[in-house]
């Protein structure tokens, strides 16, 4: 039956495309004697685009057997058991055959440009819809409270008839960050690598909806159908393992989209990236290519992550007497097993610190791609028993975060550590633009305690898992597209992207230095920017989600900035009478204590106007606290040059 099924959905979904799209693969003409061999060629051609009507079932099966070889893919149910589902990969050319218009492709990024982070992108035609990534961003200093950014999915729910599924590149937080939110809106397959999924899977458990999500795991190479798209999973290599590139068959024609990359010959772990597959696609000819940015200004090669592991080398060997302390990105995996590998041989046992180290740890030692000896790890807890000179310990903190375990460290605010000058400390990351001076103040607090502090402008002790512009150039040589649209990264790195592929002979017209929101389509023969639609950001502050807004923010600004003075008074309504105050609050303002006359002359101008403003049996009180706030501010700046916020409170007796 089932078998039955996928039959009548291949052969739907043969129906529905264009000539020589995603047909099944068949027989092609063979020459006979009694052919030309321009007529072989043509029926060859005629017969690529047309499947006989008759065929053996033995042929049928040969066929079929072939296909679930190439393309199954594993999914995980609700009960977390795997099970094999079969997918359609396109066999011919993605190009509309013979330059015919196709089907409009439109491609909508809702996150990810002009930014570093909240990556989504929306690939729609016809009734079908999927998202490539679905991540978060970090907030920046003026979002006072926040605890993340994602995108907004306001198109999505709009559109959630046409939603296929979600196809994730890699398990970084800025991919896959925001993806509990949307599920919890749209319920959708997801599919990513087992590693990328594993991660899913613990943040789907944080927010309680992993048993209501279908998580299908998917290897490099496979390709999964979504709707009259398919999408092939392509091996990069990146800063996490099972990162993927993908390229993306659609009616219009072949479309890459790179996800995050780099060209590392020597990868601690898996393969090196699948340059071969990438050339043949270019063969083929690719439509368009959407290529990350983010070390678009960088010249050069991004050096390999064995570079970090020959500096780590070193400094575990002239360690000797010293305690030491790594603090590096959770999600570095490949990091992560280089310094157990170092620790076991120099004879140290490892302990870890931090909970997002510990829970990226204990998903790759559970799918097998963090490989421990027997009895290196050890309990934070337990790291009193053993001798300081014997012990490693991985750490968050890398980027100066204030409630990180490093930060809690350098402040002697840790529960199990006590920095002292008998600790190595090396902080292998490069600090986020932005937390330079968290760093800074971390390292700085480090040091005073007598530590050895070792960063990443001093040592190789951190490499970049983005391409730099030698990685870029090579990946627009390789694939040749028609058009390209640079992605991930602000608009300087986009701008120099695009600087990179009018040097390798892109024409300038062909080039999109997009934004988010807008609505890239193309008809497989020209593309151009459509319309907008609506994208923007979404602030998660403690569980409240999009609660906090602008003026929301720019109050929290203001109180930050000038504090906050609150006038209370109780008033008579028959009367207008007040009974009792105005009294004065003042918060972040000024110490009352020592501005007791300043207090004292605002309480008594805050009478004097309510003295005028209130009539008897008032009905509208906005008009006399509008009066009071004129007042006070007016009288507050001449006395001070601030302007902290004033909250008139007026209760009716």
């Amino acid at each position: 039956m089932e078998k039955n099924n996928e039959r009548r959905q291949s052969a739907a979904g043969r129906k529905r495309q264009p000539a020589g799209k995603y047909l099944m693969s068949g027989r092609t003409g063979k020459q006979t004697a009694k052919q030309t061999p321009k007529q072989a060629a043509k029926q060859s051609r005629k017969t690529a685009v047309k499947q006989p009507k008759k065929r053996t079932a033995a042929a049928g099966s040969e066929r079929k057997t072939k296909e679930n070889q190439q393309h199954e893919i594993l999914r995980t149910d609700k009960k977390n058991v795997n099970r094999t589902e079969t997918v359609i990969a396109p066999s011919a050319s993605s190009r509309p055959a013979g330059g015919r218009k196709s089907s409009p492709l439109k491609i909508i990024p809702l996150g990810g440009l002009n930014e570093i982070g909240k990556n989504l992108y929306l690939y729609e035609c016809c009734n079908d819809m999927f998202i490539v990534d679905c991540g978060l961003a970090f907030p920046d200093d003026d979002m006072l409270g926040v605890d993340l950014v994602i995108p907004d999915f306001t198109y999505i729910i709009k559109n959630r008839d046409k939603l296929r599924g979600v196809v994730l590149t890699h398990g970084h937080e800025d991919h896959i960050g925001s993806l509990a939110y949307l599920l919890k809106k749209v319920n959708v397959p997801v599919y990513g690598t087992p590693l990328t999924l594993g991660l899913v899977k613990g943040k789907l458990e944080e927010h309680g909806i992993l048993s209501e999500c279908t998580l299908n795991v998917v290897q490099p190479r496979q390709t999964v159908k979504l709707g009259c798209m398919a999408v092939e999973f392509i091996r990069v290599n990146h800063s996490i393992p099972d990162s993927c590139g993908f390229a993306i068959y659609t009616p219009a024609g072949i479309i890459i989209h790179t996800g995050d990359f780099k060209v590392d010959y020597t990868p601690i772990e898996g393969g090196i990236i699948d340059l071969a597959r990438f050339g043949e696609l270019g063969n083929r000819g690719v439509l368009a290519l959407l290529s990350e940015s983010t070390n678009a200004e960088r010249p050069g090669y991004t050096m390999s992550e064995r570079r970090v592991g020959s500096t780590f080398r070193n400094f575990f060997s002239n360690a000797e007497g010293k305690r030491i302390i790594v603090a590096t990105f959770s999600s570095n995996i490949h990091r992560i097993q280089q310094i157990i590998d170092n620790a076991a041989m120099t004879g140290r046992k490892v302990a870890v610190s931090g909970r997002s180290m510990i829970n990226v740890l204990n998903t790759a030692i559970e799918l097998n791609y963090i490989k421990l000896p027997k009895g290196i790890l050890v309990d934070i807890d337990k790291i009193g028993r053993i001798p300081p000179e014997e012990l490693v310990i991985i750490t968050t903190g890398s980027q100066g975060e204030p409630m990180s375990a490093l930060s809690r460290m350098a402040n002697n605010e840790h529960r199990q550590v006590t920095i002292t000058s008998q600790d190595l400390i090396i902080i292998s990351a490069n600090p986020i633009p932005g937390n330079e001076k968290l760093v800074g103040r971390v390292v700085n607090e480090l040091m005073k305690s007598g530590a050895n502090v070792v960063y990443e402008s001093m040592y190789d002790v951190h490499v970049s898992g983005h391409a730099c512009q030698e990685e870029l150039k090579m990946m627009i040589s390789l694939t040749r597209p028609k058009y390209f649209i640079p992605i991930h990264g602000e608009y300087k790195h986009m701008h120099k992207h695009a600087e990179l592929a009018k040097q390798l002979h892109i024409p300038e017209e062909n080039i999109f230095i997009a934004g988010n929101g807008s609505v890239i389509e193309t008809d497989g023969i020209d593309m151009k920017i459509t319309g907008q639609v609506t994208a923007g950001r979404v602030l998660i502050d403690g569980l409240g989600v999009g609660d906090v807004g602008s003026v929301v923010l720019r109050d929290r600004k203001h109180l930050a900035q000038d504090g906050l003075i609150i006038i209370v008074a109780a008033v008579e309504k028959s009367t207008g009478k007040i009974v009792s105050g105005p009294d004065t609050v003042s918060r972040g303002f000024v110490y009352v204590r020592e501005s007791e006359e300043l207090m004292d002359e605002a309480r008594e101008r805050a009478r004097a106007v309510m003295q005028k403003s209130i009539v008897p049996n008032i009905r509208e009180w906005s008009g006399v606290k509008s009066d009071v706030k004129d007042a006070l501010s007016g009288f507050i700046f001449s006395k001070t040059g601030r302007s902290p916020m004033i909250l008139p409170i007026i209760m009716e007796v």
